[in-house]
């Protein structure tokens, strides 16, 4: 059974339970009681998380930091988008056309290996930019565009 059958399965289990069994679940997965005010269907999505949690791993540092950071009121900038490897990135500096190659293990510029688009960008223009906005990324590309 795959993992995604796994949890499936368990989805079906959970709503196969009633609250008693349902509080059983939830101590064994959270190692405490529930709160007695949750309703059945918050304690099956909670724990149907959890499921999948351990399945194939949790939110990531970044993701948990946003969320705390959100929570208490703050803005939160969304990540620059991931790039795919075979990715290639056009810009245009001074009237200079620049290529670059992503790859797996980083970025290729004229053949030269770099390991940000920052480092790439400080090589076109000498001073430090982002990467990700200077390619124009987060939407918003740096000056010269």
């Amino acid at each position: 059974m795959t993992g995604g059958e796994e949890i499936a399965a368990r989805w079906d289990a959970l709503g196969h339970m009633d609250r008693a069994a349902l509080r059983v679940a939830w101590a064994e997965a959270f190692s405490d009681a529930p709160p007695n005010f949750l309703s059945m269907i918050f304690m099956r999505k909670a724990l149907i998380w959890h499921e999948q949690c351990r399945a194939f791993g949790g939110l990531s540092s970044d993701v948990k930091r946003a969320l705390k950071a959100a929570a208490g009121g703050k803005q939160v900038r969304p990540p620059a988008p991931a790039i795919k490897p075979g990715t290639q990135l056009v810009r245009e500096w001074n009237g200079r056309r620049y290529q670059v190659d992503v790859r797996q293990e980083g970025f290729v510029m004229n053949g030269e290996n770099f390991k940000s688009l920052s480092a790439i960008a400080l090589q076109i223009t000498g001073t430090s930019w982002s990467g990700p906005r200077f390619f124009g990324l987060n939407g918003r590309a740096g000056p010269g565009a």
